[in-house]
């Protein structure tokens, strides 16, 4: 099996790429980033993914992003419970790129030439860090930045969910046995890892269980 570092924040669409990323082939070692989240329950969430879904090994890295603020989940900024015009206050600045970006790191060490992300272009929130664009630059500055890039084999970066509906989502994860309960979506989860229902990651999540026609499984305060 070959070596792929998948980014696993303890949502749905990072889980699913787990299970994706199994499902082809790869030693799954997944990392998430603690970077100073509103909550850690979706860090918990992520733990009990990894090893569900038979991750080889499960990183949590710190970055602190709190210390420069500038969203609503990492400032003292109110989460909005309706969408607006405009990129969200719930866009991290350069949150995918700094994650990425660790995950490249890990993946030259690994020798690993695949890195797997979550984002995604259709059902989400309207952040500039998850359209096509995004994800083709970053492979190409993978490939110019790195060793692994000029010396070896080349870097891969697969985004698997990025042209799928939220409930195409639902749907494959279903298919690869996502316990969906295990996860956590909610902008502002409690410490159990129950959502308001409310944010815009709620939202998104419960219209994707519901066009599916699948049970929403999700643990509501």
């Amino acid at each position: 099996m070959k070596n792929a570092v998948v980014l696993l924040s303890g949502g749905m669409d990072s889980a699913v790429v787990v299970a994706i990323a199994r499902a082809q082939g790869f030693a799954v070692h997944a990392l998430s980033v603690r970077y100073g989240q509103r909550h850690t329950s979706e860090l918990d969430a992520a733990a009990r993914v990894a090893q569900s879904l038979g991750g080889v090994a499960h990183k949590t890295v710190h970055v602190d992003l709190r210390s420069i603020g500038g969203s609503a989940l990492t400032d003292d900024i109110d989460v909005p419970e309706a969408g607006g015009p405009g990129i969200p206050v719930t866009y991290v600045p350069a949150r995918n790129t700094i994650m990425l970006s660790v995950a490249l790191g890990w993946a030259e060490v690994l020798g690993a030439s695949d890195i797997f992300c979550g984002v995604n272009a259709v059902d989400y929130s309207g952040y500039p860090d998850c359209r096509p664009e995004f994800i083709e630059a970053f492979e190409k500055l993978a490939n110019l930045a790195t060793k692994a890039g000029v010396e070896g084999a080349g870097l891969r970066i697969h985004a698997p969910l990025l042209r799928l509906s939220k409930a195409d989502i639902v749907r494959e994860g279903m298919r690869l046995g996502v316990d969906f309960s295990q996860t956590v979506s909610c902008y502002q989860a409690d410490d159990q890892g129950r959502a308001c229902g409310h944010c815009d990651a709620c939202r998104l999540r419960a219209a994707g269980f519901a066009d599916a026609g699948v049970p929403d499984p999700t643990h509501y305060a």
